[in-house]
């Protein structure tokens, strides 16, 4: 069981297992792209990269050097609600790698040349994802369920025109307001005890600066009206990406874990209802899936495939009329069955390793989720029903209040997947390479 310290006021979770003379390290900001200043949408994942083109006594080429030499490796990652450091470490120098951690944490340089190479890296990393057709799909959705002004609709990564009005001076400012020791929890496992976790926090948590931190946020996301198509054109597609779904679950709904369940017969194993339709019946797209995503307000239900041009708007009415008999004709005891076991069985996989047990606890602390959500899962998957399940998708999934994404190439399918959606209200035909 993963054991919970509080040192210097921060939580810290261990999750030993020391058959393998290695070392995880979690640090997490409790921020994220939610507190972006207006207009400079990409500032918090900037910062956090920053974090890793130089601190106190190395440059950004030493730096590398530096954890290539300790035998760890470092990665990072920016999400609407959390920023976070998660490395690995060969044993004996895991003291030596929070030491480094704590440099880049509490004493970055922050120069203005390093930003500047940053910011145009990022532009041009944010042009190249034109080029991913999946990428398009997915901001669109993002953009078109949650609206602009909204974190989850936003995203971390910003837009050329956001990350353009960022300096140095924004950076720094970051900085300060938000890595402090009472925004920051920290994780360990692998082969390390409470003791030794204990001091390698003090090792990191020392170096940061006190003080309160900006609350949380994140608000509950509006409800976007109506069924509305978002076409994102494209020049010359032969394939389609279509992303259809709207509000789903938050964690803390007493239906959460029915509606995921139901999720999951509707479109989350090779068996579901969408793979068997649309790809082993029809061979529309070669993957047809639905799915809830978790944050710490109510986040999106998506089903996404993608199919060939010329079976889009086929695709697609399939699609809608799958999600309204889910919707409204529920789901069988058989599948309710089947999914339990299915849930159950393959739950093994997510605790396998103590990174994903340390993981769980974390997630439970930074994404303010129920305290048993992890440790009561397969209580809360043994007693669901048929009624739980269809109680929970009509409640939470609403097929007259969608949002259709499609890209592809207007001129020669716009027409068709128009009328492919019933009841349509609105459309938007977006160009491709938009900011």
């Amino acid at each position: 069981m993963t054991a919970r310290l509080d040192v210097l006021g921060a939580p810290c979770f261990v999750e030993a297992a020391h058959a393998i003379p290695l070392v995880g390290v979690v640090v997490s900001i409790r921020t994220g792209s939610q507190h972006d200043p207006e207009g400079m949408d990409g500032l918090a994942r900037v910062m956090l990269r920053m974090l890793r083109r130089g601190c106190a006594g190395y440059d950004a080429q030493r730096l590398e050097e530096r954890i290539d030499v300790l035998g760890s490796e470092l990665g990072m990652v920016a999400s609407a609600s959390t920023l976070t450091l998660h490395g690995r470490v060969i044993k004996p120098n895991a003291a030596a790698f929070c030491d480094l951690l704590a440099s880049m944490l509490g004493a970055p340089t922050f120069t203005d040349e390093e930003v500047g190479r940053l910011l145009r890296e990022t532009a041009a990393e944010l042009t190249e994802a034109r080029d991913s057709d999946p990428a398009l799909a997915h901001i669109a959705f993002r953009r078109a369920v949650f609206g602009g002004e909204h974190p989850f609709g936003r995203g971390s990564s910003g837009r050329i025109s956001t990350v353009a009005r960022i300096d140095a001076d924004a950076v720094r400012a970051f900085h300060r307001a938000h890595v402090l020791r009472s925004n920051v929890v920290l994780g360990f496992s692998g082969d390390v005890t409470e003791a030794e976790a204990g001091a390698l926090s003090h090792r990191i948590l020392g170096a940061l600066a006190d003080g309160p931190h900006p609350p949380d946020a994140i608000l509950p996301p509006p409800v976007a009206r109506g069924r509305r198509l978002v076409f994102v054109d494209k020049p010359a597609r032969t394939q389609t990406q279509i992303l259809c779904g709207g509000l789903g679950t938050h964690p803390h709904d007493p239906d959460h874990v029915a509606l995921a369940a139901g999720t999951a017969i509707f479109g989350g194993t090779f068996t579901s209802r969408l793979m068997k339709e649309v790809r082993s019946k029809r061979g529309w797209s070669y993957g047809a899936s639905a799915r809830v995503a978790i944050e710490r307000a109510r986040h999106a239900f998506t089903m996404g495939t993608f199919p060939a041009a010329t079976d889009a708007a086929a695709c697609l009415a399939l699609e809608i009329d799958l999600l309204e008999r889910w919707v409204r004709g529920g789901v069988t005891p058989r599948e309710v069955a089947f999914i339990k076991k299915f849930l159950t069985r393959s739950h093994a996989f997510d605790v396998d390793t103590p990174s994903k047990r340390l993981h769980e606890a974390l997630d439970v602390e930074l994404l303010h989720l129920p305290a048993t959500y992890h440790s009561g899962y397969l209580d809360h998957v043994r007693g669901i029903t048929k009624d739980a399940v269809d109680q929970a998708v009509t409640t939470r999934i609403s097929t007259d209040d969608l949002t259709i994404v499609v890209v592809g190439t207007a001129r020669d399918i716009l027409d068709a997947v128009k009328a492919a959606v019933p009841a349509l209200a609105s459309t938007e035909v977006l160009p491709f390479d938009r900011d």
